[in-house]
């Protein structure tokens, strides 16, 4: 699809200099994380309300499509122009414009980079929970519409827990605003939520009440290494079986272990599985919850169990984790990144089913991940032409797998086009006629993001 001059104009009366047609600058915005790639007409760079407001109302009216954008560090294509339009792009729309530490808030524009609301919320003695790796440089905008997670989230919550209200335009044009700056409400339908993960496909979010919490005083790292996989998912659901739930609960296999080590060299252990364990809480409590977490990861198989023996350790162990996913990309340009999630107590299955069918296709798997809430990260690795062949039956296979244990396909990186042909296999033809209907009655000319998230 074209622009057509008076479009081009019209845009241009909107944006003046924030509108570029040039194919250098379409280009940069023509994809995300999941290496897939469509050349936009025309990207937009909007600073405030009116304007999205102005422009959805402008795309409309030419049926023209239009696809939200943060960082572009979306792994499933979710970001990606794929019927070309015009791609918004919310950088320049980052300001953090309060943070309220009495009523434990921050209203935030979706430009706004995580670890920066991170940094302004931390003077005040508060965190926001979602915490996913790429948290330096995505945008919370990006959080809010694939419904993000991270380590943290076992204890904490994803985004969709963390957020109290939204002001936003509909597809139509029309803006709106959806929740309220309580943790209490039973009004009507709950739009917030509902637009938590749709990834842009029913409006535009312009700004975000976000639910902030006190930083706890004390952490505690554990690390727990195991003989084998089974080993430690059997563990993940003792720990997560009793009282004290840990502030994170981190996963990796035996080939996970192998590129943490590289990374991290000895402080990442030799072993068949490792659980990364953090525990947090005051100081006088702390040692009781620690010591209760360590009891439920003790069992068959275990080989070590040892804190971390101070800060230092600790980040090194968490940057060996968060360094296996860009680490993956470098022994498989096409690695295939899944994050399915399974009930807790199934976690053993799971691990069990990912090396019974890294067998039978002969195809590299690792899996890391986010265990305490059963969501992990299962990494394809095909390396030539026949693995990549192999590749997907293996990878309906795993999601197969995943709804036999009632799991679902995604917990944190959304839809989008990756997964988009599977929605059908996991949800059923009314649940998916209902969400046709959401779609219209907020975008009822199908603008936004076409293509994405609905079969």
């Amino acid at each position: 699809m074209s622009l057509s001059p008076d479009f081009a104009s019209t845009l241009r009366a909107i944006f003046g200099d924030a509108l570029a047609l040039d194919v250098a600058t379409r280009a940069t915005y023509a994809y995300d994380n999941s290496r897939r790639e469509t050349l936009p007409e025309a990207v937009v760079l909007p600073t405030e309300h009116a304007q999205v407001e102005a422009l959805v109302r402008a795309c409309r009216a030419q049926r023209m499509p239009l696809t939200a954008r943060g960082r572009g560090t979306n792994t499933t294509g979710a970001s990606v122009p794929v019927a070309g339009g015009v791609v918004v792009s919310f950088e320049r729309m980052n300001r953090i414009l309060r943070v309220d530490p009495d009523n434990r808030l921050a209203v935030v524009e979706p430009g706004v980079l995580n670890a920066d609301l991170q940094a302004a919320a931390a003077p005040h003695g508060f965190f926001w929970p979602p915490d996913p790796t790429s948290a330096p440089f995505c945008t919370i905008g990006g959080n809010l519409a694939c419904n993000a997670g991270g380590p943290r989230a076992v204890k904490y919550g994803a985004t969709r827990d963390n957020v109290l209200a939204l002001r936003a335009v509909a597809g139509s044009g029309e803006s709106f605003r959806a929740g309220a700056p309580t943790t209490k409400g039973a009004t009507g339908y709950d739009l917030t939520r509902l637009l938590l993960g749709s990834e842009g496909t029913l409006a535009l979010i312009t700004e975000a009440t976000l639910k902030l919490v006190p930083k706890p005083s004390a952490l505690r790292t554990l690390r727990a290494a195991y003989a084998d996989v089974g080993a430690a998912a059997r563990a993940v659901a003792r720990i997560m079986a009793q009282p004290v739930t840990p502030c994170a609960l981190e996963f990796l296999d035996d080939e996970a272990l192998k590129l943490a080590r590289a990374h991290g060299g000895d402080a990442v252990p030799d072993a068949g599985a490792l659980l990364m364990i953090e525990v947090d809480g005051e100081p006088g409590t702390l040692a009781a919850a620690v010591e209760a977490v360590a009891c439920a990861a003790r069992g068959d198989g275990l080989l070590e169990l040892r804190a971390a023996a101070d800060a230092a350790e600790a980040a090194t162990l968490w940057a060996a984790r968060r360094a296996l996913s860009p680490a993956l990309r470098t022994l498989s340009p096409n690695k295939i990144n899944e994050d399915v999630v399974v009930p807790v107590s199934r976690v053993p299955e799971l691990v069990a089913t990912t090396k019974r069918l890294a067998a039978k296709y002969a195809l590299p798997i690792v899996c890391f991940g986010h265990a305490g809430n059963g969501n992990l990260h299962v990494n394809l690795l095909p390396r030539d032409a026949a693995e990549r062949a192999r590749a997907e039956p293996c990878l309906a296979e795993v999601f197969d797998a995943v709804i036999a244990l009632d799991g679902t396909l995604s917990g944190e990186h959304g839809i989008g086009l990756a997964k988009r042909a599977f929605m059908p296999r996991a949800l059923d033809a009314v649940a998916l006629g209902l969400m046709g209907g959401i779609k219209a009655a907020f975008d009822p000319d199908g603008i936004l993001n076409p293509g994405k998230l609905l079969p």
